[in-house]
């Protein structure tokens, strides 16, 4: 049995390194109690926490594994889900009541009772300390306001996207890589921002999951404007056909032909 598991737990899907404790038989799939530096969660055993795995995790939490989940502890927790909505309605009342400028999206009761976390988008900074007071006193708890931004928005609450499957930051991403327009470009994908932006409304994230394939084999491939020697003759590159591993040449006799990386003999 591995004397250490990595568990995943809380509704921003923190990744951690957590000890089975003797007696409790975890497994890959268990659902389990465990203690975490914020308190008593429902958590997802996802593999033996191994050096190579563990070196995936940028920021690994550490906790404790108290138990496998229960008949009564999966009912409590589905109470909890009932008491949050109750808990988010509350808090709205609050920030309009009090007119503050943050859009409240999610609330999380930690499964012990030890703290309530309120996630909100704002663009600017925002005096909550009233606010925490007022939920303080009405549900006699420690409060936790987090400020977070559009792609976590989209982590805690998009379903499916574009592409017909569960959007990747709500399913196994633990960090949103940053995504520029220019890697759309070099990936020849439309630049309209309709197509190629997610449920969060910024440019998706698959678009960085390729890159490194892209500016790999574009290393290999000559340049445009780079003069070359092919089997046919020579020529000017044109553009390039990335992963296809191709370019386009003009000949000098003003041919326009599309010539694979390995019938390319050497640059001029």
């Amino acid at each position: 049995m591995p004397d250490h598991w990595i568990v995943r737990h809380g509704v921003m899907r923190f990744l951690g390194d957590f000890d089975p404790g003797a007696g409790i038989a975890c497994h890959r799939g268990s659902r389990v109690v465990a203690r975490t530096d914020r308190g008593l969660e429902v958590c997802d055993v996802l593999c033996e926490a191994t050096p190579q795995a563990m070196a995936m995790i940028a920021e690994p939490t550490h906790g404790q594994i108290v138990r496998l989940l229960t008949a009564d502890d999966l009912a409590s927790a589905e109470r909890l889900k009932d008491k949050e909505r109750q808990e988010f309605d509350t808090c709205l009342r609050f920030i309009q009541q009090k007119q503050l400028q943050m859009a409240l999206v999610d609330v999380e009761h930690l499964f012990g009772g030890e703290r309530i976390v309120f996630y909100f988008l704002s663009e600017k900074r925002v005096d909550f300390r009233e606010l925490v007071k007022d939920l303080a006193r009405e549900f006699q708890t420690r409060i936790e306001m987090r400020q977070i931004g559009v792609r976590d928005e989209a982590k805690l609450l998009a379903d499916y996207g574009d592409c017909g499957k569960p959007v990747c930051c709500n399913t196994h991403m633990t960090t949103m890589p940053p995504v520029s327009m220019r890697m759309a470009k070099l990936q020849k994908s439309t630049l309209d921002p309709s197509k190629i932006s997610g449920r969060c409304g910024r440019l998706k994230c698959c678009l960085r999951f390729e890159q490194d394939v892209y500016e790999e084999f574009q290393k290999q491939l000559p340049q445009p404007g780079m003069r070359i020697l092919t089997r046919t003759g020579q020529g000017r590159v044109l553009a390039q056909e990335i992963l296809a591993r191709k370019v386009l040449v003009e000949f000098e006799d003003g041919r326009r032909v599309i010539v694979a990386a390995d019938e390319i003999l050497t640059p001029l």
